[in-house]
């Protein structure tokens, strides 16, 4: 009896798979091809840089946006604590400004091979994308460039601490706690992690824009973008 169960609920599952694949491929594509829904998605993506992440870069356009701030890494919590315990808040504020910074001017100068690598991308699945979650195209992006972009940011980051002065300032702020007795050493990988958080900015507000053209007509702004999301309404 077992067996019969585990069987049927294999041909149930089966079945719901090939019944979704149909209903997928049976989309009514209103004269559109994959390749002008492809289309429509790049366009998309590409609004989501050109309208939100070109605020990043702007001057507070990480640390004064809450869905990007780069905050502090735990091993850092405890320097950044210890210092204002000691009477060093202001020199605890600017260094968590400075992080900021860091990704606020590396993105500026990041965004032309994030443009190119968002040209580069061909949707062969481009109605499952269209029909699946609010932030399909931006997770489908991320999955395909992630690691080149980390590689192209990582050396824009470090260049950047130099230019903003971050590297000098925090390697004061990390001395000032080491020399603090009875604390543990600390010395983290800050340009990583900035690295690390800098791409989720990016990648965030990439997916704030394709919500707003999923969800709202008025966000489409261009004939082709009202076409192609037509089909997902």
């Amino acid at each position: 009896m077992l067996k019969r169960i585990i069987a049927l609920i294999l041909i149930l599952n089966v079945t719901a798979c090939a019944e979704l694949q149909q209903v997928v491929n049976q989309m009514p594509q209103g004269g559109l091809g994959n390749a002008e829904i492809a289309s429509g998605l790049r366009q998309a993506l590409d609004f989501g840089i050109d309208k939100q992440v070109s605020k990043l870069t702007a001057e507070d356009g990480f640390f004064k946006n809450e869905l990007v701030k780069i905050l502090l890494p735990e091993e850092l919590q405890k320097v950044d604590k210890a210092l204002r315990d000691i009477g060093l808040s202001n020199l605890a504020d600017e260094g968590l400004k400075i992080l900021n910074r860091a990704a606020e001017d590396a993105v500026k100068e990041a965004t032309p091979i994030f443009v190119s690598a968002v040209k580069e991308i061909t949707f062969a699945d481009a109605k499952n994308i269209l029909l699946g979650a609010d932030n399909a195209a931006t997770q489908y992006l991320t999955e395909k460039t992630k690691t080149a972009l980390y590689d192209k940011f990582n050396p824009v980051i470090k260049n950047s601490f130099s230019k903003v002065g971050a590297d000098q300032i925090w390697e004061n702020l990390i001395n000032k706690y080491n020399s603090i007795p009875f604390t543990n050493n600390v010395n983290p990988d800050l340009t990583d992690y900035v690295t690390g958080e800098a791409l989720k900015g990016v990648y965030t507000m990439i997916a704030v824009e394709e919500k707003e053209i999923r969800n709202k007509v008025s966000s489409r702004t261009t004939d082709l973008l009202k076409r192609v999301f037509a089909l997902q309404d």
